[in-house]
């Protein structure tokens, strides 16, 4: 892992040691690299100390040193999170902010790819979901006479929800009447991301301990091989800690200055 950025050596080795960084951080400072990656930041205005930074962003490269995926943002207070990009690109378990939410049929294991936040971080909520021998739910896409799982969120000026990933379906066909559906069986994994807020909207709404509280319902219809039963919502809620950023400069002398 390596981080690039236009500033000098200097200020790169002030932070480091300040923040106790170890992976390599690199100085692009007239921006060459970042315009020739064409991620210059054109909203920063030439002149202002600002000018050259870059889009806020992740590449992901192989062995060879070809980029297979890259995540970025158009908003430069807005950033994904290392743990966001293991848990959806490359399918880590998520392990912050733990809870178990049961239903009359499943077990729902509540997590979150990070337990510590900041304003404007993208992070990943995940349902790992358990469902009891021989039953079924269906899955988004199923037609109108059934009744699909749905992940709700509460809404909040705390957070931007995005929309629920949901993994593919199994077809299962239903003899008794002579159907074939998509459905979810045993186990199965929904992955949801949220981007938290600016300071302004978030810091009002935490809890006594300075936690950020999400909240939600799984709602589903589950089936065995001769019944379904009445649909169920299960409560779900997820509480991740909030941290200021690191607003401390580096030493006047060494701090980057407007042309």
């Amino acid at each position: 892992m390596a981080a690039i950025s236009y500033d000098s050596v200097a200020v790169l080795k002030s932070f480091a040691e300040r923040r106790g960084i170890t992976f390599p951080l690199l100085s692009d400072p007239e921006s060459k690299i970042i315009r020739d990656f064409g991620i210059l930041n054109e909203q920063a205005q030439q002149g202002t100390m600002q000018y050259g930074i870059p889009y806020p962003g992740t590449y992901l490269l192989d062995r060879t040193g070809r980029v297979t995926e890259k995540y970025f943002e158009d908003d430069y207070t807005q950033r994904y999170t290392s743990a966001q990009i293991l848990v959806n690109h490359f399918g880590e378990s998520a392990s912050a902010a733990h809870s178990i939410a049961d239903g009359k049929h499943l077990r729902i294991s509540v997590t979150a790819s990070n337990e510590r936040v900041r304003s404007g971080q993208r992070i990943s909520l995940v349902m790992d979901v358990q469902l009891g021998p021989h039953f079924h739910v269906y899955a988004p896409g199923v037609k109108s006479d059934y009744i699909p799982i749905e992940w709700s969120m509460k809404e909040s000026p705390a957070m931007t929800v995005h929309p629920a990933a949901y993994p593919s379906s199994k077809m299962l066909r239903l003899e008794a009447i002579k159907e074939t559906v998509p459905v979810y069986q045993d186990t199965f994994r929904l992955v949801r991301d949220v981007t938290v807020a600016r300071d302004a909207a978030l810091r009002p709404l935490l809890d006594a301990e300075g936690r950020l509280v999400i909240e939600g319902g799984l709602k589903y219809q589950a089936c065995d091989d001769k019944l379904c039963y009445p649909p169920e919502t299960v409560p779900v809620r997820w509480a991740v800690q909030v941290e200021g950023h690191d607003r401390e400069r580096a030493p006047a002398e060494l701090q980057r200055k407007g042309k």
